[in-house]
This record gives structure tokens, sequence and C-alpha cells, in this order.
């Protein structure tokens, strides 16, 4: 029988300090540290990378910790109560990555998604889509935890089924595959040697989705 300290015990507000920092500090050190972008570009282009990685780790652990546990390997109770404000700032971390995202899709910046007549390529028209639907999922699922939403059964069921949310997590998987496989394929050119941060939270999302593949109900 859990006792109080363990019911009342969350461990949300350090997970998300700890990945803010490292995912930041990991974008930093590639893109500035041991990179050629200029230090200008901080504030707004290099932290949309850093936040968008943790905001995919944030997802990650909340879609995967219940899942764990259910397939016996032990989860603390702190991570088990920590799954809804993990899963709340993720999404938040995504609207605030998709907003700055939009302001900074243009060809003078991402020239590699764009065909000369400024058309997008069918692989940034695939990420885009990918990316979207992504969003209106995510968002979906956060309104399944409003107060006003909790009483409409059928909808909280559709939301956090296994199969909803699998299709949630194969979308982001699509964004990010196609935002990112043709650096992940050059490592030589990786600056320092450190992989990029759509290929790290591809593999975060992966291992997730194999997690809730195999065990969430």
């Amino acid at each position: 029988m859990k006792t109080q300290q363990e019911a009342t015990k969350n461990s949300a507000g350090l997970i998300i300090a700890i990945t803010c920092l490292l995912s930041i500090g990991y974008a930093i050190l590639r893109y500035h540290i041991v990179g050629t972008v200029p230090w200008k570009d901080f504030p707004f282009f290099i932290f949309n990378k850093g936040i968008s990685l943790a905001a995919f780790i944030l997802l990650s652990f909340n879609f995967s910790v219940g899942p764990l546990n259910n397939i016996g390997i032990k989860v603390s109770e702190g991570w088990l109560n920590a799954r809804k404000a993990l899963g709340m700032t993720g999404f938040l971390l995504v609207l605030i990555h998709a907003l700055i995202s939009f302001m900074l899709f243009k060809p003078e910046i991402f020239a590699k998604f764009f065909e000369e007549n400024g058309s997008l390529t069918l692989f940034a028209g695939l990420s885009m889509l990918g990316g979207i639907l992504s969003f209106v999922v995510l968002w979906a699922y956060n309104l399944s935890f409003q107060t006003h939403m909790i009483e409409d059964k059928a909808f909280i069921k559709f939301i956090t089924s296994r199969k909803f949310l699998l299709i949630s997590m194969l979308l982001s998987l699509v964004h990010l595959f196609f935002m990112g496989y043709e650096g992940w394929l050059n490592p030589s050119a990786w600056n320092g040697g450190l992989p990029p941060i759509s290929l790290i939270a591809f593999t975060f999302f992966v291992v997730a989705y194999i997690i809730n593949l195999f065990g969430r109900k």
C-alpha cells in the first residue's frame, strides 16, 4: 500500500528543469561552441532548437512512464505522479516551438526545404504536415485534462486510448524524420561529432513508441 508521502511525491519540477537545461545546453554546445552559428542567433534560432528537444523528451517521458510500469519495470511514484505536468509542459514547449518555427521558416534560413521557385520540397511538405497533425493531436490530448471535459467519458476514452496515442507519436516521428534525416546520414558533417537535435529527439520518440506499443493497455 502506498504511503501518504509516496502518493503525493511529484518529481515533475526537477525533471522539467534538468531536461530544459540539458537540452538548451546541448543546443548551445553543438551550434555555438563547437559549431559556427553566431551568438546573436541564440535568442530565437538556437533557443528554438533547445526547447524543441526538451519538448520531445518530456513528451516521451509522459507517454512512457505508465507503460514501463505495466511491463514490469519499476517506476518511482514521483515519476508516475509527474506525468500530467510533463505532458502539459511538453505541449506548451511544442506550441512555443511551432510559433517560433513559423516565423523562421523561410528560404533564407531553411534553404534545403524550398525549391528554386519558393515552393516546399516533397519531404519538407511531409514534415510540415506531420508536424501540424501531431500538434493538433497533442492539443486534443491535452484537452482531456481540462476540467470541463472530464465528464465527456467517450471523448476521454478515445483521446487516451492506445490507438490514438500511437498515431499521435507516429505523426511526430514523421515530422522529425523528414525534417532532419538528410543530416543524420552524414556524420562527418556533424558539429564536433555531436548528433543533430532532430536525431536525438527521434531516438527518444522511437524508444517511447516501442515502449507504448508493448506496455500500453
